[in-house]
């Protein structure tokens, strides 16, 4: 049994060896993509939008965050590496202009039903940068409320979950819901509820694989919502905390899937305290990630 066990552990390790995305006991797979597919492609389309520009059509400028970057379709921003992975890739030109990538889920209605429990996951290595040169970037991995969509206009009310954020190459990640009213509300915007939590396994959040997740659970009273990494939970916000009428407007409506490496904005700059990014700022360092995977219980 542990030559099996010592054979398993060699091929998941192995260059080229794709680990199948986990099951996870009480819960039925709904959705998911394994980034498989030949090098330099882009990600799915039956799967993902790639969204392109600096703002939703209609949209606040920026994507109301103050973002600096222009996202692109260009396969050095955005990219399958041909070995299981999606990388997004950050860049610089000559000029000092930034591009990078943004991806959604072409499905909008990921939810938890009534009475059962929704999971949504990601195993994703943030970018291997720490200190000075990592000021600015910004990779998230979070959803937004479907009613978002074709409107644009309409945050925090369709809801946000923050399942990954991290800013600056600090060697931790945030996990926030935003919600109700901008500014104020019961989710303190544009702050939202937030904790931060570092990474577990041992390693560092940066360069490592981590596996990111939130639960939103209908089965219990009060509802609730969970963060993990590496199956640990940070941080718990439940129903009494915004009231039964703006929960079920956060949380009981669809919600599709993002992921995208941002570089200066609102977060890094108030985590720094002052405007990110800088010169000496270095480009071209992925954000990757293994997996995304939703999960229902019912």
């Amino acid at each position: 049994m542990s030559s099996i066990k010592a054979l398993t552990a060699l091929l998941l390790l192995a260059p080229g060896i794709k680990a199948a995305i986990p099951q996870v006991e009480g819960f039925t797979l709904t959705w998911s993509d394994d980034f498989v597919g030949t090098a330099k492609s882009l990600p799915d389309p039956a799967n993902w939008i790639v969204t392109t520009g600096t703002s939703y059509p209609g949209g606040a400028p920026n994507f109301g965050t103050g973002e600096i970057q222009t996202y692109t379709s260009k396969p050095e921003n955005l990219a399958l590496s041909g070995n299981g992975t999606l990388t997004i890739t950050p860049l610089r030109d000559s000029a000092g202009a930034w591009t990078s990538a943004r991806i959604e889920t072409q499905r909008k209605d990921f939810v938890a039903a009534k009475g059962g429990k929704m999971r949504i996951a990601g195993s994703i290595a943030m970018p291997d940068i720490t200190g000075t040169e990592a000021t600015g970037y910004w990779p998230a991995f979070w959803t937004l409320g479907g009613a978002f969509r074709g409107v644009y206009t309409n945050w925090p009310i369709v809801g946000e979950f923050d399942i990954l954020e991290n800013v600056n190459g600090l060697d931790k990640v945030w996990g926030t819901l935003h919600c109700d009213v901008n500014p104020g509300g019961k989710c303190d915007e544009t702050n939202g509820i937030s904790a931060n939590s570092p990474c577990g396994n041992g390693t560092k959040c940066q360069g490592n694989f981590h596996t990111f997740a939130i639960v939103v659970d209908r089965s219990v009273s009060p509802e609730k919502i969970t963060w993990e990494v590496d199956g640990k939970i940070y941080q718990t916000v439940t129903e009494t905390q915004l009231g039964s009428e703006l929960w079920a407007t956060t949380v009981h409506g669809g919600c599709f899937i993002l992921m995208n490496l941002a570089i200066g904005g609102s977060f890094p700059n108030n985590v720094l305290g002052s405007t990110t990014p800088i010169e000496a700022t270095r480009p071209g360092v992925p954000m990757r990630a293994e997996y995304v995977a939703v999960y229902n219980s019912i």
